[in-house]
């Protein structure tokens, strides 16, 4: 049973800004109607006994104690870094559009 139309292929492409062939329209429409009829088998199920969950299993957080611990030296960190100036990490910025070259 086909649920879908070519045309309902078309509109779900045209709002997704997707270009495809009729050879495509058709492979989609079949195997889009194909996921609705699943959906719809499922739709037929009685799931009233059921409570809403958003787990099946019980889930735990697991988390260590912080610790201070003394962190790397300055220039350690900064020895590889491409740039750097004053001790910070230096980085273009993100919306000039600017090369990864230009300084």
């Amino acid at each position: 049973m086909t649920l879908l139309t070519v045309g309902d292929v078309e509109h779900v492409a045209a709002l997704a800004r997707l270009g495809l062939t009729e050879t495509e329209k058709d492979r989609l429409r079949d195997q889009l109607s194909s996921i609705l009829e699943h959906i719809a088998a499922l739709n037929e199920v009685d799931t009233s006994a059921i409570p809403p969950t958003a787990q099946v299993i019980a889930q735990a957080n697991v988390l260590r104690a912080d610790q201070v611990r003394p962190s790397l030296p300055r220039e350690r960190v900064l020895a590889n870094a491409p740039r750097h100036t004053d001790g910070f990490f230096e980085v273009h910025a993100v919306l000039t559009g600017t090369d990864e070259g230009d300084a």
